[in-house]
């Protein structure tokens, strides 16, 4: 059964805030580029802050999550500005009973009519973590980093083991960060129902997941914030990557037994190498 414990709003906003302008200043969510939910189970007071309530249907069945609270950015908003102005750029989508309905509260100064256009792919990672496991508190991110998604065009690096072995060689801190590796999924039309289902089968195993040609998807149990990490770790590798591309790869980075070492030293279990 997951969690339901009580969970602090004003956390919550600012952590999206925080991850909107970090991710706005990585070059990640340009214009109204990117989204940001965080599904709660418990008790989370936002009635003083998004008073307005309206009848929507949910963009798939989520009986799992029902009484849970989802807060995400609205269609067409920019992440950047979810910091000075979250009751603007965020609504909290509530289920109901039967997981087929809810109901989206909004603020008297929100000027969006829906949610972001991925809220079925964010609905469907949350229901699927939150219905095998006791978590309590689940955050989805997408944005479009640069240098992952300059990778992601290229056919060698759409497949999922190229990928991992050639970015996962720049630094210590990638594999011990996400040594579950990263999932690589082939382009499909954002917004889909397939895009919704092949991440979700990826994010069974991988908490990071790229979307060739698009840009990349985090999930985290902890907070936000980690979510946040997993892609400037992720980020910092391909950076890495795209510098030696641009060098005629004149540095070979780690080698497996270095990492075989480091994971290692550190009880990391891990399949990339």
């Amino acid at each position: 059964m997951a969690q339901t414990t009580s969970i602090d709003l004003s956390t919550l906003l600012s952590q999206l805030g925080q991850a909107g302008k970090r991710l706005s200043d990585l070059g990640a969510a340009e214009g109204a580029a990117g989204n940001m939910s965080v599904c709660a189970r418990g008790d989370l007071d936002f009635m003083g802050v998004f008073p307005d309530a309206q009848a929507i249907d949910l963009p798939l069945p989520v009986p799992e999550l029902a009484g849970a609270s989802i807060i995400v950015t609205g269609s067409g908003r920019r992440l950047r500005e979810v910091l000075d102005s979250p009751t603007a750029n965020l609504a909290c989508i509530t289920v109901d009973e039967g997981g087929k309905t809810g109901r989206m509260f909004t603020a008297p100064d929100c000027p969006f009519k829906r949610v972001t256009s991925e809220f079925n792919s964010h609905l469907a990672i949350h229901h699927d973590r939150i219905k095998s496991s006791d978590v309590g508190l689940h955050t989805v991110l997408h944005a479009q980093p640069t240098h992952l998604t300059y990778l992601s065009h290229i056919p060698a690096y759409q497949d999922e083991k190229y990928f991992n072995q050639h970015l996962f060689r720049w630094q210590p801190e990638t594999i011990l960060s996400i040594p579950q590796g990263i999932g690589v999924l082939p382009f499909i039309v954002n917004g889909s129902d397939r895009q919704m289902e092949e991440t979700v089968r990826s994010m069974r195993q991988h908490p990071f997941v790229v979307w060739a040609r698009h840009g990349v998807v985090a999930r985290s149990d902890e907070s936000v914030l980690h979510a946040l990490d997993l892609i400037e770790y992720a980020e910092a590798a391909a950076h890495y990557e795209t510098l030696n591309l641009s060098t005629g790869e004149k540095a070979d980075g780690l080698s497996p037994k270095q990492i075989r070492q480091i994971c290692g030293e550190w009880n990391i279990v891990q399949t990339i190498y």
